[in-house]
């Protein structure tokens, strides 16, 4: 029995057999080889294989997490037409006689180094997708399929990290859990895991060597642990906590179509987080009353280029409509901080989350904030959105937001175009914002409190060092007088104010978030029946 602590993504327990994904990479011979040419077509036949199976990808990544994730797919198509990429390849076979699969290899290493050294974050990213394509045209010339991912069974995925590539593969109803030595919570394998309510563990300093396909563990969310051959003993707890959590789920899921009300009669909404049109399954499944938050950014991310407004408009016109008249709040293009995209030419900043980001973007490069504005007001037609602003510091930012929608809305009228007047907030995520909402809640229909970035600026931690764990108190009593200010300030308005950070979903504190008058909490899709147990289980 081998144990090992990682880092949470998902609380759950699982237990089951392992399936390891190995990297094809280890397994490259290097070869000489007589005819240059004929490797070089192999390589152009192994390429073309590759266009053909990420276009596959990329239409099953379409259906099952949206356009702007499956774009991915459509970036490393293009990698693969590169030609210092390829250029790179032909050289080497051409100079150093050896075989297609060790020049596409090396080559992949050589600019996946190349890519990983250099200070732009975007850039580093691509270190990742280059050898995501390179192992995938090795494999092609030698003849394999890749990663067997059509077991029968039930597995739980270990692998030193997890690309999208393989991710998107995945049959969903196949997957006990994930563990990986590699990763972030922001990665794809933790925003699926939390989505699938599946255990999940990253940051595992495991041996991949000595983990084997068909081995069982046993995957502890709430411990951060896995388990490798558990005894016999370990075996029998731990499915005796597996049918306990499967039983939670059955209570759980006899509060659907429940109201979210207390005891003496307090009634607080539950909306839902997501960040693609995909998502939306996941919110109807786990009956939310609403989604309190559209990450718009996400169809920015992980392409060459800025979406069209056509493109946004079916994203959200999509979105409401399954929705069905619940509310659908979509808050406006928020990149900046943590999320970068090249083409939006940024330039490196000393202090990013401090930097050109989110509103900021928005009131300078106005035409890309239009656009937006006006896919959004066209949406409205079809459904309940809400729209919402973030990182808001004054009133003179919200005085420019409405001149530009005002600027938006002629041009609309002009054209003949049908749109209703939706509700417009904004995000409290600034300690300013929180010392003048008295004044903002004047002007706008709604505050929703960004707890995770109002902790980072009030505590003066960078949420994404590591380092600073142990001081990143989301708990202090700083943030939760800065939730009761706003609360209150809302409420003398007659506006209504949620919470859409992660600390929405701490069910320490959904007590204490119900007596300070919140009106709204919007979760993963995941939390919502936990949350309206605790709810209604209250006095």
């Amino acid at each position: 029995m081998t144990k090992y602590a990682g880092k949470s993504v998902y609380k759950g327990i699982a237990m089951g057999k392992v399936l390891v994904l190995g990297k094809e990479e280890d397994m490259v011979k290097r070869e000489k080889i007589e005819d240059a040419d004929a490797e070089i077509v192999r390589v152009g036949n192994a390429i073309e294989k590759a266009q053909q199976q990420l276009q596959d990808l990329y239409e099953k990544a379409v259906k099952e997490v949206g356009e702007a994730s499956a774009a991915i797919f459509e970036v490393h198509q293009m990698m693969m037409e590169d030609e210092d990429y390829l250029d790179a390849i032909h050289s080497m076979i051409r100079t150093e006689n050896i075989n297609a699969e060790f020049a596409v290899a090396t080559t992949g290493d050589n600019f996946s180094e190349m890519f990983a050294a250099m200070d732009d974050d975007y850039m580093k990213a691509r270190s990742a997708d280059v050898k995501d394509i390179s192992n995938r045209i090795v494999r092609n010339l030698m003849g394999k399929e890749g990663n067997d991912m059509e077991q029968s069974e039930p597995v739980i995925i270990v692998a030193d990290d997890l690309s999208p590539s393989e991710t998107v593969q995945m049959d969903k109803d196949k997957i006990l859990a994930f563990v990986t030595v590699h990763g972030s919570t922001n990665s794809h394998t933790a925003i699926l895991a939390r989505m699938m309510n599946i255990p999940a563990l990253i940051g595992v300093p495991m041996d991949l060597d000595k983990v084997k396909t068909g081995m069982v563990a046993v995957v502890d969310g709430v411990k951060a642990e896995v388990t490798f051959e558990p005894s016999p003993e370990e075996c029998l707890k731990v499915t005796n906590k597996i049918k306990e959590q499967e039983e939670q789920a059955r209570l759980l899921e006899t509060l659907k179509g429940k109201e979210n009300v207390t005891k003496s009669g307090r009634k607080i909404n539950l909306y839902a987080n997501i960040g693609s049109v995909s998502d939306v399954g996941y919110v109807l499944e786990n009956d939310a009353g609403g989604i309190g938050l559209f990450r718009s950014e996400f169809l920015y991310l992980g392409r060459n280029d800025f979406p069209s407004e056509e493109e946004q408009f079916q994203a959200y016109k999509q979105v409401a409509q399954t929705m069905a008249n619940k509310k659908v709040i979509i808050r406006t293009l928020d990149i900046g901080a943590d999320k970068q995209a090249d083409y939006f030419e940024l330039g490196k900043e000393d202090n990013p989350a401090m930097g050109y980001r989110a509103i900021r973007i928005c009131l300078k490069q106005q035409d890309i904030f239009k656009t937006q504005l006006r896919a959004l007001f066209r949406a409205t037609a079809y459904g309940k959105i809400s729209i919402m602003y973030p990182m808001i510091t004054s009133v003179s930012e919200v005085e420019q937001i409405y001149k530009i929608v005002d600027e938006v809305k002629k041009e609309l009228d002009d054209a003949g175009i049908v749109y209703h007047e939706p509700e417009q907030g904004i995000m409290i995520e600034t300690p300013a914002a929180v010392m003048i909402s008295d004044e903002l809640a004047k002007m706008v229909d709604f505050f929703s409190i960004g707890t995770n970035d109002l902790t980072q600026y009030t505590l003066a931690i960078d949420r994404q060092n590591a380092k600073l764990d142990d001081f990143y108190d989301s708990h202090h009593p700083a943030i939760l007088k800065m939730i009761q200010i706003v609360v209150d300030n809302a409420h003398k308005e007659g506006k209504w104010a949620g919470i859409c950070g992660e600390l929405g979903a701490d069910m320490d504190l959904t007590k204490t978030f119900v007596e300070m008058g919140l009106d709204e909490l919007s979760v993963a899709p995941s939390m919502i029946l936990k949350l309206r147990q605790i709810i209604r289980e209250m006095d």
